[in-house]
């Protein structure tokens, strides 16, 4: 078997080490500025090393990264694990996170579907829209109402 590379672009470690599903998706975020190797800004062509510290930041949460191992390929999810170390620190801001957002309130109730035709009736006349009679028939001001005449 070939030795692993010294170094790998910035774009195909983050595929390999399974942060994102696809390397577009991975150019996009560094390109976005959501990734940085030693606290800079980079391009996506990038050359990484074992020992760089990588952050990435995947809302809401946020990474912190040491690459300990350079892969070119995408493997398993347990191959994937060992390319790098999170700090501890970045690990209990994540989880106490993922506590907060599953301890908050809903943002919305969650409706029983659409509302009723005496719901509809209600809301028209909530919202003072009304006519009190059918809203399919056009008003009598309309070219289409038919005259009398």
């Amino acid at each position: 078997m070939s030795e692993p590379p010294a170094a790998v672009r910035l774009d195909r470690w983050l595929w390999a080490a399974r942060f994102y599903k696809t390397r577009p998706l991975a150019v996009a975020a560094i390109d976005g500025g959501k990734v940085q190797v030693n606290g800079d800004r980079v391009k996506r062509s990038k050359s990484i090393k074992r020992g760089d510290q990588v952050r990435i930041r995947q809302d809401p949460y946020e990474y912190f990264l040491e690459v300990m191992e350079l892969a070119e390929k995408r493997g398993s999810a347990g191959v994937a694990a060992t390319l790098y170390r999170e700090s501890a620190e970045s690990l209990a801001a994540r989880e106490e996170l993922s506590f907060r957002m599953k301890q908050a309130q809903p943002a919305r109730l969650h409706t029983q579907g659409r509302p009723s035709k005496k719901q509809r009736r209600d809301i028209r006349k909530w919202k003072g829209r009304d006519d009190g009679g059918d809203s399919r028939c056009p008003p009598p001001w309309s070219p289409r109402y038919p005259s009398s005449t």
